[in-house]
């Protein structure tokens, strides 16, 4: 699949950090309408630039638009490329506002288009290991799961120093405004999401409990930089997602069954253990066992190459999906439906600062397949 990257920002650095790796993505070119970072970031990967988007929407040979660009401007970009007829991968979240997303989505169906997007953490061994773990019964009935998302005290990060590879900043502003609920949510969220099915309805709680971050950001801009969401699921499962720049680093995801325990450290990492606590019956009692046993990870060689250095997370992994989709001529792994279903819960959880508290979510998708290696 021939790509072009819009937005040459610090994210557009972690995607070439693997992108040359799969031999399914050719980089036709890229574009910013910073033309100091675009320069900066062609000249450090050695990609051909193009003058505008026009460009990149009017190049025969472009198949998909890698939108990475700010995320007010996922809407526009995504639309532009639709219209222009090329396929779509968008990081998080589809767009800002959810009648947006929703309208994405109807484009892309009325083209015959493919929409797909980020996160696509999904697609990588622990996640694909847990779920297979959970549709073996390991843990018999699922009732409840908790997820974290805590990113740590980040204003006191030296955030305004971190740079990416080509010398792009990390957008720490965005992170304040957006919200780290809306940036991060979806790591939890699409493993959630594929694992459960739907979500019918959301209870949330956020707020702005650090109130002088000193990052140059009026706190009147400032989205939630704390959230925590009950979700229901169609299927009865409830689960539990916090989101915070306050708490230590905590990515883990645990699932709680009649029978057992799963759990994993971090769902961002590629290389995460996966655990299974079993749950004990002894004279008329029980409880869960002290001892866990490691799951190994599931992948085919090539899953196994791509994630074997462990500080190298594979960003490209959603595009190659969205590629191999399309040459095989079936429906891709992270769906346009599924992004945004999950766009429409992190928006209704970063909503409840304004006072929406239980939100019904109306979006639907069909069920997500495992990678071909993690089957039953």
């Amino acid at each position: 699949m021939r790509i072009a990257i819009v937005g040459c920002g610090f994210v557009a650095d972690l995607y070439m950090e693997t992108l040359r790796r799969h031999a399914d993505l050719e980089l036709v070119c890229a574009w910013d309408r910073d033309a100091a970072r675009l320069f900066a970031f062609c000249r450090h990967h050695g990609v051909r630039m193009a003058t505008g988007l026009d460009e990149v929407l009017d190049d025969p040979s472009v198949d998909t638009v890698l939108n990475l660009t700010n995320p007010r401007e996922h809407y526009a970009v995504s639309r532009a490329c639709l219209e222009a007829g090329k396929h779509v991968y968008s990081e998080k979240p589809l767009a800002m506002r959810l009648d947006e997303a929703e309208a994405l989505v109807a484009l892309a169906d009325d083209r015959g288009l493919r929409l797909s997007g980020a996160p696509s953490r999904l697609l990588g061994r622990p996640a694909q290991t847990m779920w297979k773990a959970l549709r073996d019964g390991r843990i018999g009935q699922p009732y409840l799961a908790y997820a974290e998302m805590d990113d740590g005290l980040l204003h006191r990060m030296g955030v305004r120093r971190w740079r990416g590879a080509s010398g792009a900043p990390w957008p720490y502003r965005d992170e304040l405004e957006v919200g780290n609920t809306i940036e991060h949510a979806g790591y939890a969220l699409t493993w959630l999401c594929a694992f459960f099915g739907p979500a019918r309805a959301v209870t949330a709680f956020a707020s702005r409990v650090v109130p002088e971050k000193r990052l140059g950001v009026p706190l009147a801009r400032q989205a939630a930089d704390f959230s925590v969401a009950a979700i229901e699921f169609e299927c009865g499962v409830v689960a539990r997602l916090t989101c915070s720049i306050v708490a230590r680093h905590d990515h883990s995801i645990t699932l709680f069954g009649e029978d057992g325990v799963l759990s994993t450290d971090d769902c961002w990492k590629p290389e995460s253990p996966v655990r299974l606590h079993r749950r004990l019956t002894l004279r008329g009692r029980t409880f869960e066992s002290p001892f866990a046993r490691r799951l190994p990870l599931l992948g085919d060689a090539e899953a196994r190459a791509l994630s074997r250095k462990r500080r190298k997370v594979d960003f490209c992994l959603g595009p190659v999906e969205l590629a191999r989709a399309i040459a095989e001529g079936r429906p891709g792994r992270l769906p346009a439906r599924l992004c945004l279903h999950i766009t429409e819960i992190a928006l209704a959880i970063t909503a409840a600062m304004d006072g929406a508290a239980r939100v019904a979510i109306r979006s639907r998708f069909d069920a997500i397949e495992p990678m071909p290696w993690a089957h039953a």
